[in-house]
């Protein structure tokens, strides 16, 4: 298992789960009253004191995101196992539990959008990258290029051979710039390998950069039509073309799953909830796609302590030890990440203030195979 979550989940709890809104610009009497609601909310669920202890220390340290934020924990005896906090609200109902099978279907749906991601903001005086993951707070690397000659680089005034000469020779220095930038902006494509790259600056700047990039840096450029390097800049279309980027990218995974999954006359694919659980059982599944709505369900499964980690039915345990009835979505997912497969989750669009969403039933699970049996 190469994924730590797998290694978690396949050693034995009981478990602590808090999945709980994260530090926020609340009064203090109102972040010590979340506090205390988290505790009891533990309590009455059967949480031992040092699990409760050890989240209400986590809490109490969940400083430096911004508001709203999410806040996944993940306790074992005493010691937290996954920690994670994400910009953004939470994603579904707060959770407050203790168990034999965690839930982690939170963490893998903000996990889903937690990608690797270069905003390069430049200028015609030079430029500054930052390698981000969505949802994080603080930079993985960060990066500056400091142009050469800006005291060429003010507006000439006038006319004439003086005037042209002088603007060309600035002409000149922008792409020299530029050059430099785009040599960075490559390097860090090669080396960190971000999912796309964000460009934000001068128009003129934008345009010169973007005709310097290498060809697998061109390809993942998000331009975005601001300019943000001066002090005081708004930042919110920045955001929000990285929010953007991030959903395409995971319709466009979810599609594609879908598709192959469809291909040779879906033998190449499992639909349906017991068909999902008995190709999971077989190890089979490459990808899992859920939509976030089955998460709500009343449907159970029955988890296992060992391979194949679900049940096909009552009295099956192939010799494993039930550990109890969990949400079907959940007791998929897991067996997906015990297995190494992929977990792809389908979002709700969002919504207009003033728009109501019509109720549906959630989507059958869908899964993508590593071989059919045909």
């Amino acid at each position: 298992m190469s994924d730590p979550l797998a290694r978690l989940l396949a050693e034995p709890g009981p478990w602590t789960v808090a999945y709980v809104d994260g530090h926020g610009d609340r009064p203090r009497p109102e972040e010590e009253g979340h506090r205390r609601a988290v505790r009891e909310g533990l309590s009455a669920a059967g949480a031992p004191e040092e699990d409760i202890e050890s989240v209400d220390r986590a809490l109490q340290a969940d400083q430096g995101v911004p508001a709203p934020s999410a806040h996944y924990l993940l306790v074992r005896h005493g010691t937290i196992e996954v920690d994670e906090q994400f910009t953004g609200a939470r994603l579904g109902a707060p959770l407050l539990r203790h168990g034999h099978v965690p839930e982690v279907l939170p963490l893998l749906r903000h996990r889903a959008a937690d990608v690797p991601y270069l905003l390069v903001e430049t200028g015609r005086d030079g430029g500054e990258m930052r390698l981000r993951r969505a949802h994080r707070t603080g930079d993985l690397h960060e990066a500056d290029v400091e142009g050469r000659e800006p005291h060429h680089l003010q507006k000439v005034r006038g006319g004439g051979w003086s005037h042209r000469r002088i603007q060309a020779h600035a002409e000149e220095v922008w792409k020299h710039n530029q050059s430099e930038i785009a040599d960075a902006v490559d390097r860090m494509v090669r080396e960190h390998e971000p999912r796309f790259v964000v460009i934000a600056g001068d128009v003129r700047a934008r345009q010169l950069l973007l005709e310097q990039l290498s060809v697998p840096a061109r390809e993942r450029v998000v331009d975005v039509a601001a300019h943000t390097r001066p002090d005081g800049a708004d930042d919110t279309v920045v955001d929000d073309a990285v929010a953007e980027a991030i959903g395409e990218r995971l319709r466009g995974e979810i599609a594609e799953a879908v598709d192959l999954a469809s291909a040779n006359d879906g033998a190449d694919g499992a639909r349906g909830a017991d068909a999902v659980r008995d190709a999971l059982r077989e190890s089979r599944v490459a990808t899992l796609v859920l939509d976030a709505r089955l998460g709500e369900s009343e449907r159970t499964i029955e988890a296992l302590d060992g391979p194949p980690w679900v049940s096909a039915g009552e009295g099956d345990t192939a010799g494993t030890t039930q550990l109890g009835s969990v949400p079907l979505a959940e007791g998929l997912a897991r067996a997906a990440v015990l297995t190494d497969a992929r977990v792809l989750i389908v979002e709700e669009e969002p919504l207009a203030d003033d728009e109501h969403r019509p109720s549906s039933a959630a989507d059958e699970p869908l899964a993508l195979l590593r071989w059919s049996q045909e």
